[in-house]
């Protein structure tokens, strides 16, 4: 079976149980002010998009992504934004275009981190914020942590992590200081996901969805149902709640 990395559908199903609280407590935090101009870079199928929507209407909202899927997903979804395929260190906008710009579990993916953060800096108003946020994955505290570690005490060589380069407590604060913002401020978001089935919480892993969903769907069916009982070992009883935590950072541009 060839995962599916970027169908909107089966991503909403596995992370996005995750990123869209996340996004809703981002954007609370953040506090975006009526008429903020505002741009999502990375928005994927639009978790922070919708948030930004909610807080200032489709009219003030843009976002970019480089996936086709999830730029004509989020198209759909929001058709009074302005959503363009783009990658985050070619921004298609002039100069001080925005007030408030925002990335939510992308910057780790960035192979040139800086370099994005400059660009979004450069679109953004001086004085306007950029903002951005990434799972806790090098501190373990990510929504992944029990899923890798079942598949870890049965595999332990299984290639389940995700990207912890940049993921780690002050990653964030010492790129945003090389790309030059300023009065910068950072913190923590915990959001807790409560699934009422095991099989709400297993079965977005067999979609193939990131390294988690490649390992799951690449094994033989008798050693993922070993998997599947292996981690319903490790979870209390249901109900239960997952919690997953993100690391913040909010600077601005230099006036």
């Amino acid at each position: 079976m060839t995962p599916h990395f970027e169908n909107a559908e089966s991503y909403d199903r596995f992370m996005g149980r995750f990123s869209a609280p996340l996004a809703k407590r981002f954007v609370e935090a953040i506090a975006p002010t009526d008429g903020d101009l505002a741009l999502d870079v990375g928005c994927g199928p639009g978790a922070l998009t919708k948030e930004l929507i909610d807080a200032l209407g489709a009219g003030q909202v843009s976002a970019v992504d480089p996936s086709e899927p999830f730029v004509s997903a989020a198209r759909s979804r929001f058709p009074g934004a302005d959503i363009q395929i783009a990658r985050a260190e070619s921004l298609p906008y002039p100069d001080d275009t925005f007030d408030l710009t925002l990335s939510q579990l992308v910057i780790h993916f960035i192979a040139d981190p800086v370099v994005a953060i400059r660009e979004m800096a450069r679109v953004t108003r001086r004085g306007g914020r950029i903002a951005a946020n990434v799972w806790d994955f090098k501190g373990s505290r990510g929504p992944l942590g029990v899923f890798q570690q079942a598949a870890l005490d049965l595999d332990p060589a299984a290639s389940v992590s995700e990207i912890t380069r940049g993921t780690g407590e002050g990653d964030m604060l010492e790129m945003v200081t090389r790309a030059g913002l300023t009065d910068v401020t950072t913190g923590e978001l915990t959001v807790d996901i409560t699934f009422p089935t095991f099989a709400e919480w297993w079965d977005p892993f067999t979609l193939g969805i990131g390294p988690a969903g490649a390992y799951v769907v690449a094994l033989e069916p008798d050693r993922r149902a070993e998997l599947e009982r292996h981690a319903r070992t490790l979870l209390p009883a249901i109900p239960f709640t997952i919690d997953a935590t993100a690391w913040t950072v909010i600077g601005r541009t230099p006036r």
